[in-house]
Parts: C-alpha cells; structure tokens; sequence
C-alpha cells in the first residue's frame, strides 16, 4: 500500500548498507543514552539513512529544529532466517553504518525510534516460528542501538498472513513488557473507511492478546485520497473503528491514534501539499492525537523540474517545495516552533579587548527564542532559533551565537 514500491524494490536489487516523557536508559555500544519526550517519537519523520540519496541528518536538525527520526527498514534476511538485518542484507549484529547515522543524531541532541516492515521485502513475524522468537529478533536491534522508541509498520503483504500478524502482535506485546518506557507505534494501512478488512483483524488481534501500544496509525494515501479533506475524514473513521474495537471514548481512542502521511505525489499519483500537512496537523493536535509522521525525509526536497515530469520519486517530493518544508510539520507537532530559515553555522568571533557586560545567566529550563541573549562560561551568546536546554557553545552548529567574552 506504500512506501514507493519502485523505490523500495531498487532498495532490495541493492540492499540497505545500513538502511511521555519516560527517561528511559538504555545501554549499548555506543555507550546509554537518555529519551526524549514520547511526543518527539511520535512527531519523527521516516528516513532512510543509506539508500534514497539519504539527506544529512544532521543539516536537517540545523534548518528545523527537528530532534527525532523514523529509521527505516528493518526485516528478516532475503535468504531466509529469523535474525534482524536492515533491508534485508545488512545484518544488525554488524552493522556501523548505521550506529554511525545515529551517533551523529545523539550527539546534536536527537534521538531514533526503529521501524520494522514496511511495504514488500519478508518480515520477520513471516519467518520467525513464534512471537517470542520474533520478538528476541528485535530485542537484538532494541539492544544494538539502546532504542527508546519502535514502530511496527504492519501492512502488505504480510498483514495478509494471520500467523505473521499473530507473531508482530505477540511480540510488540513482549517489547513493550520487556523494556520499560519503550514508545511502540503500530503503522497500518489506511482506507476512505480508516482501514481496510486486515487492518481490522490486526486490531482484533490485539485486541485478543491484551496488546495496547502507544498509538496505532493509518497511512491515509494510495488508495484513492487526494488532500486533506479525505485524509481528515478516514481519521475520522479510524477512530470510530478504535472505539468499537476496543470499547473506549472518542477521547481515549484519539490519544491512541496516529497519522503517517506522505508528503507530494504518492505512489498512485495523489498529491498532498504543505498547506494539507497543516489542515492534518491541526486536525491532529485538535483532537489530541498521540502522532503526526511522514514518509519521508528523503522526499523532502525539490525536484528538478519541480513536478518531476508528473512522477514519483524517492527522492524528491515532485510538488513546489523549499528544503525540509515538511519536516516543519512534524516539529511543529512535536510542540516547537521551526526556525523561519536555514541556519548557517556561525565562526566564533575575536573577544572584545575590552569585556562588555554580561546579560542574563543563561537558564537550563528558560526557552529562548531567536534574537534573545544570554551570557554563559564569561561570554555573552545570542539565539539564533527557539531552544531550551542546550548549553551555549556546546555545539558550532548549536542555537546560540558567540558575542564575545563580558
């Protein structure tokens, strides 16, 4: 049902070299990390970080303000085997590729959530005997990367396969039991109705394992949308069905409801512009619902001509765009406000010969928006975006300007 199934099968020819508030900590190679907020998690956009012609993560945390990111794809070997590897080449168990695309986002302050499935390719719920050797599949990749955040994105073909649904369910249900505080998503398909008929089952089977995650979200897109007034109206019909399904409130059931949108032109030729990105999002923090994602970051750009020739591309969003337009989105839901443009990194200037005096101590809890000034460690730091908690001269590429020694 997605994910640029031309894309997607380059992908496979090729093979992927690499691919609320709990403060959990989780220990791995590269050493504990602490969480972010659970709305970041929800708010991360989905990226590719080696195939696609994988933007900078880090370039995009600058121009945005993005802190999180939906690392994709993670399924069972193509010769067969229950072990986790990224598109189905690249075992995890060896992998650096990747750690080093998620070292580079840890070290600016971000953080990953991990999806697994996606559209096409064997998943590990198909080739694993039962969930508790599925879900030991995953605790590998939980463990590899000290996650604190995981999606399941459970859609063709293996949605279609009861057993392998049986096994996904079971295992998110062991995850979620297993590692405290871990944020689980559940992402399916997405129908005029909210979801189609295996949507449904999938549900059900949760429902009968006494599986709750964090949230379960459709992907309103291939299958006959255009805009946001369609995408709106099967979020609508998605809640009714979380409701009837699990016998909870209008209220209850948005707070476990998700949005994962495709930003431009979609596989089938649907287009969804940035002002239906907006309409979505404030359907989507208007009615309290726990995400707001997209696929992708890859797609987040420009292409050349702007339309693409009237294609779809894996690499560009073919819709008139300036860089990580739709990003904004998601940090706008994550609760911050995006920079009005791209930041540049800024050299430290000469000190003053003559100090001037000191503004007001910098503050780990204060948020300061651009322009703001503050001083820290004798120098006085001026903001170049909204930032709260992030120490002035950590990072060159950081918020705060130097102004010199006070």
């Amino acid at each position: 049902m997605r994910r640029l199934r031309a894309c997607l099968g380059a992908a496979a020819a090729v093979g992927l070299a690499a691919a609320g508030t709990t403060a959990l900590v989780a220990g791995n190679a590269s050493g504990a990390t602490t969480a972010l907020s659970n709305r970041w998690y929800a708010a991360a956009p989905y990226l590719m970080p080696l195939d696609n012609d994988p933007p900078d993560a880090a370039a995009i945390m600058d121009a945005t303000g993005l802190k999180a990111f939906q690392l994709a794809f993670v399924l069972a070997p193509n010769g067969g085997g229950c072990s986790p590897t990224w598109g189905g080449t690249a075992p995890v168990s060896s992998d650096t590729a990747v750690r080093s695309v998620i070292d580079t986002i840890r070290a600016k302050g971000g953080d990953v959530s991990v999806s697994i499935g996606g559209y096409g390719g064997t998943k590990l719920g198909q080739a694993c005997p039962d969930a508790a050797s599925t879900a030991a599949a995953y605790q590998q990749v939980i463990t590899k990367y000290g996650l604190h955040a995981i999606d399941f994105d459970l859609e063709e073909p293996e949605y279609e396969n009861t057993a392998a649904i049986r096994n996904e369910i079971g295992a998110a249900k062991i995850l979620q039991q297993n590692n405290p505080g871990l944020y689980v998503s559940v992402t399916t398909a997405g129908t005029a109705d909210g979801t189609g008929w295996f949507g449904k089952q999938m549900l059900l089977e949760a429902k009968s394992q006494g599986f709750t995650p964090n949230n379960f979200s459709i992907m309103p897109f291939d299958g006959g949308f255009n805009g946001a007034a369609s995408q709106t109206g099967a979020l609508t019909n998605f809640n009714a069905i979380l409701q009837s399904t699990f016998g909870w409130d209008q209220a209850t059931a948005y707070a476990h409801e998700g949005f994962s949108g495709m930003n431009g032109r979609s596989d089938t030729g649907e287009y969804f512009t940035q002002a239906d990105f907006q309409t979505v999002l404030d359907y989507a923090t208007s009615h309290n619902m726990d995400r707001f994602t997209f696929w992708s970051l890859n797609r987040d750009r420009q292409c050349t001509p702007a339309d693409n020739g009237g294609r779809t591309s894996g690499t560009c969003s073919s819709v008139t765009q300036n860089s990580w337009d739709f990003a904004k989105y998601s940090v706008k839901f994550a609760g911050v406000t995006p920079p009005t443009g791209t930041p540049t990194p800024t050299p430290t200037p000469t000190p003053s010969p003559t100090p001037t005096s000191c503004k007001t101590a910098w503050s780990s809890t204060a948020v300061y928006t651009s322009g703001n000034e503050v001083s820290y460690d004798k120098h006085n730091w001026k903001a170049k975006w909204w930032t709260q908690n992030e120490v002035p001269g950590a990072s060159e590429w950081g918020p705060w300007q130097d102004e010199g020694a006070c």
